[in-house]
Order: structure tokens, then C-alpha cells, then sequence
């Protein structure tokens, strides 16, 4: 069952990652795993050209607590 509850795209700029995307996104690079699963024919890119359009994950409010490090959670 997946952690997010629908897709939307985001276009990839010059020297973007899977990392990078996430944590720009979310706020939490944990999360580009999440991002592979829905791009499986870039999984083997390491750097993103600009203009390339992925599928990333919409979650539900609640799913970022459950994902982020106790110490790093709002208080």
C-alpha cells in the first residue's frame, strides 16, 4: 500500500536528484525512494537534465511526521 495518496509531475531542473527533489518537495530526502517507485526508467539516473517530467508522490498531511527523524519534527 503506498504512503501517498495520488501523483502529480514536477519537471526536473539542470542537476537535479531524486534526493534533492524530495527534500525540496517534502522537506525530507528519505522520501526520493518514494519517487524511483513511480519512475522506474530513470531509477539508474544519478543527475537530471532540465525539463525532464517525473511522477511524484501527493501525500496525506499526516504521512510526513510518521517519515522525519523525532529530532528533526516540529515541536
Amino acid at each position: 500500500m503506498p504512503r501517498y495518496s495520488d501523483t502529480e509531475y514536477y519537471m526536473t531542473t539542470q542537476s537535479d536528484t531524486f534526493d534533492l527533489i524530495a527534500y525540496d518537495l517534502y522537506g525530507d530526502e528519505f522520501l526520493a525512494s518514494d519517487i524511483v517507485e513511480l519512475n522506474p526508467e530513470y531509477a539508474g539516473e544519478l543527475v537530471f537534465d532540465a525539463g525532464i517530467e517525473l511522477k511524484v508522490p501527493v501525500y496525506d498531511e499526516d504521512t510526513g511526521a510518521e517519515t522525519v527523524a523525532p529530532w528533526r519534527r516540529p515541536i
